[in-house]
């Protein structure tokens, strides 16, 4: 049985397409760091920590990790428990981690993504194999519209939904006035075709902020609404007042955070991420709670590049709860983009191909770990001091 022989961690920037900007947010995104693991056979994987110092859960449950603390933190602690460990048995890897670091899940998370890459490289499987199989071959795409001016997100709007995208979501949370004309904006250039979602980051001050401005918006027929204001109970209150299917994200991390929603009724609806609780194997988790309670869900991220990307892809691919349009990049390096943007957030990326996007969904990749290979030029060429 192969075994964990060393783990190295660098840091990246990617060259962004545009400033992309939600509420709270102080620090340009693609500025990550990346986790290679080696077996004793020599085979490599992947993983990536997408760590914002500036993301948190609500009321300081969880906090921010910056990349520094990440690369720390996977240095001293991670690392030393998990050399020599066997692969194939995330259950192990995640005890190791757990019995040496109380929470940071997103350090934990990059060194798991690149644990379960050169697992399914040693055994010649997808991860998606390894997580029970896909619920679905193809993973549509939510486009991500950040704080922008009105022009430029109705022309954006307007080429995505060209391009093929079929759900669109705006950033609001800054200013009411202005959230009501962007998402009038968006809904007129992007057609009656296309899902308008938004998602306020917690920038509402209260619910009653949240409830007066969303109500103003339901008249362009919002998908859903997220994050309205900050509090589990606090989203609750706007869930009860609006018409539009609320989703938790800054609420909703982990399995046990899922299962105060359903009891509280706060959501109908769930963002599930693959850094939040920690990595694929709690991911799936939290998928399996709110599935057992009738939450539909989708897979959601910070920007990352296609290193993570595809672990996002992964899970979307896996999950049965993940039903909805997924807010992930479509990872595309620079060889290979033709002027389009529908998901594209970075003029390049560390993937060897692109994602395969079709009618407005990534096709799953079917090679072995995380199914395409890591750029190692492109790796040198984006490396910056930690």
């Amino acid at each position: 049985m192969p075994k964990i022989a060393s783990i190295e961690t660098l840091v990246v920037q990617l060259p962004t397409r545009r400033k992309h900007q939600w509420t709270g947010l102080t620090e340009p995104i693609g500025r990550y760091l990346l986790v290679k693991m080696t077996d004793d056979d020599g085979r490599t994987g992947w993983g990536e920590a997408p760590a914002l110092k500036d993301w948190g859960g609500e009321f300081g449950r969880y906090f921010g990790e910056s990349v520094a603390i990440a690369d720390l933190l996977i240095q001293r602690y991670l690392s030393p428990a998990i050399i020599g460990a066997e692969l194939a048995n995330p259950a192990e890897l995640h005890a190791r981690m757990d019995a040496v670091l109380k929470g940071y899940p997103y350090a934990k998370a990059a060194v798991e993504f690149a644990y379960y890459d050169v697992s399914g490289r040693w055994l010649g499987v997808p991860v998606h194999t390894l997580l029970g199989g896909t619920s679905r071959s193809r993973v549509p795409v939510t486009h991500s519209i950040g704080l922008i001016s009105l022009e430029e997100a109705a022309a954006e709007a307007e080429k995505v939904a060209a391009e093929g995208i079929r759900t669109i979501k705006v950033k609001i949370g800054v200013d009411p006035d202005r959230d009501v004309a962007v998402v009038g904006a968006v809904r007129a250039a992007a057609g009656d075709t296309v899902d308008i979602c938004v998602d306020a980051n917690e920038g509402y001050r209260t619910p009653g902020d949240a409830i007066r401005t969303i109500r103003k918006m339901e008249k362009y027929e919002l998908k859903y609404v997220e994050q309205p204001v900050m509090g589990i109970e606090r989203i609750a209150e706007v869930a009860r007042a609006i018409d539009a299917p609320v989703m938790a994200d800054e609420s909703a991390w982990n399995a046990h955070d899922a299962i105060q929603i359903i009891e509280r009724r706060a959501a109908q609806i769930v963002s599930i991420y693959t850094t939040k609780p920690g990595g694929l194997y709690k991911a799936m988790e939290v998928a399996a709670v709110c599935r057992a309670a009738g939450i539909v869900c989708n897979v959601n991220g910070s920007v990352e590049t296609g290193v993570g990307n595809l672990a996002n892809i992964h899970l979307a691919a896996s999950a049965p709860a993940v039903t909805l349009s997924n807010v992930v990049p479509v990872s595309t390096p620079a060889a290979f983009q033709r002027g389009q943007i529908g998901g594209i957030y970075y003029t390049d990326d560390l993937i060897c191909q692109p994602l395969t996007l079709v009618d407005g969904a990534i096709e799953v990749p079917t090679g072995p770990g995380m199914g395409i290979d890591i750029d190692a030029e492109k790796i040198a060429r984006y490396t910056v001091p930690a």
